[in-house]
């Protein structure tokens, strides 16, 4: 609990992986009944300021906000200051976790399925925070779905709900 701790104390978080195109992986169901744009729903649901990252959209659209995106971890304004979740390819994964520690990102949450043991080896060694793998409420791993609430609670985060 102490990396969630540390994750949701940055003042700010960006959502990598967020896609408006149901082709792309940031989109797909991680299960069933969960898409990927929910974690950056999740984010503005929760009152959070949150960026969404995508290289090739400009923008990302939920129900009652667009979001500008910025195409990569070296675009954000604030990366020191950034926690990032991550909802990509273990292989596209890879090489955001190497650009988010080049610019200091200093804590990410890999949803399932986005790591492999190369990814997870990498962001062990090179962040202060890692949420990752088995742990969590969810039968899958972490989850910012499933274990954001209590991570929030944790962390002393005061949050008021926003409608989608």
């Amino acid at each position: 609990m102490e990396a969630v701790k540390r994750f949701f104390s940055s003042p700010r978080f960006a959502v990598a992986g967020a896609s408006n195109d149901s082709r792309k992986f940031g989109y797909k169901s991680i299960t069933p009944t969960v898409h990927t744009t929910y974690f950056l729903a999740w984010y503005h649901q929760h009152s959070l300021p949150v960026t969404p990252l995508n290289p090739r959209a400009a923008q990302i659209s939920l129900p009652s906000r667009t979001y500008d995106t910025v195409p990569s971890p070296s675009g954000l304004s604030s990366p020191a200051q950034t926690s990032l979740s991550v909802v990509t390819p273990p292989p596209v994964t890879l090489a955001l976790l190497q650009e988010a520690h080049s610019v200091g990102i200093p804590a990410v949450w890999l949803q399932p399925g986005t790591f492999d043991d190369a990814v997870l080896e990498f962001a062990h060694a090179h962040f202060e925070a890692v949420i990752a793998g088995d742990g969590g409420q969810g039968g899958e791993g972490w989850c910012v779905l499933v274990d954001g609430d209590e991570g929030l609670e944790a962390a002393g985060v005061q949050w008021t709900s926003q409608r989608l």
